[in-house]
């Protein structure tokens, strides 16, 4: 059975309620992560418009608030405690990019962003990677001009600290989270899914090393097969092939809650079909954490772990 050992951290909360937490919170999520098995933390983002999760210089001079505290040398100090990997996210404007479609623009703010981070937690021994936070599912005009140079610059100012993404697939469900509906008709089908994302690997696969697809924009009946898509291109062009299998439940008329143990399930043996080599999420601190907002997320942690336990026996 694949596991889930890495999760990401969403303290920005662009779409999900913002659940408040301190350093005690924190400290007893990352305790609870490592019962789970997780070795792996990738921070989204660092920052989202106006919201930052450190005292930018950078972000404040183009307006962001500073927060009031500092949580990526929090989640450092942490993820070093408890002997995790530690995943640095980058700052995504909400605006440049996706509203304006001005790539260049999204890419000068954060060549100054990781210059400012890499000085300010460079040398922190967690730090272990960089987040390329830009989603995109397609040959999105300038997305892959967007991977080449900041992931270039981030490997050129770390030396050559692995990157990573995280798309997904233009499926079914690939809604946006501000739009009521939960499926629209039209999806991209399994070759042009195949086509376009061999057109964007063949240019970013010296800038990217890490791809984790989202899975949860396709029905599950279907997902394996992009899985196995995914898993053959990511070979072809030697990048690191991980499954962000998502935590929450896409079709509920309420976004979002966390996800049936059921799905999940479905969604873990699909992508050990495919041989995917590392299972992370979307995400624990709101979906499967016993202290979450939810109290669904306690009991989706506990059918995993009786489940896992039992899969080891």
């Amino acid at each position: 059975m694949l596991e889930i050992t890495g999760t990401f951290i969403d303290e920005i909360s662009h779409d999900i309620p913002h659940q408040n937490w301190g350093k005690k919170e924190w400290e007893k999520d990352f305790q609870l992560m490592k019962k789970m098995g997780i070795d792996t933390v990738i921070m989204i983002r660092c920052g989202y418009k106006k919201w930052l999760t450190y005292p930018s210089n950078v972000l404040a001079a183009n307006g962001a608030f500073t927060p009031p505290q500092d949580l990526i040398q929090l989640f450092l100090d942490l993820s070093l405690k408890h002997n995790f990997s530690f995943y640095l996210g980058l700052y995504d404007s909400g605006e440049y990019w996706w509203e304006a479609g001005d790539f260049q623009k999204e890419i000068d703010i954060n060549r100054q962003v990781i210059d400012e981070v890499w000085k300010m937690y460079g040398q922190h021994p967690a730090f272990s990677g960089w987040y390329l936070c830009q989603e995109v599912s397609r040959k999105m005009k300038g997305a892959i001009h967007l991977y080449c140079q900041l992931g270039d610059h981030c490997k050129q100012i770390s030396n050559n600290l692995p990157t990573m993404i995280s798309p997904y697939i233009d499926g079914t469900k690939a809604i946006l989270s501000s739009k009521s509906a939960l499926t629209r008709s039209e999806s991209i089908t399994l070759l042009d899914h195949e086509k376009e994302w061999n057109e964007i690997l063949s240019e970013i696969s010296s800038f990217v090393d890490i791809v984790a697809f989202q899975d949860g924009h396709v029905p599950l009946d279907q997902l394996k097969d992009y899985l196995l898509i995914n898993k053959s291109l990511m070979d072809q062009y030697e990048i690191t092939c991980w499954s962000n299998i998502e935590s929450f439940d896409r079709d509920m008329p309420i976004k979002f809650f966390p996800i049936k143990w059921e799905k999940l399930l479905l969604k873990l043996l699909a992508a050990r079909a495919a041989n995917i080599q590392k299972g992370i999420t979307f995400e624990f601190s709101h979906f499967m954490s016993p202290q979450s907002a939810y109290q669904q997320a306690g009991h989706l942690f506990n059918r995993y772990i009786e489940y896992m336990q039992n899969a080891s026996l």
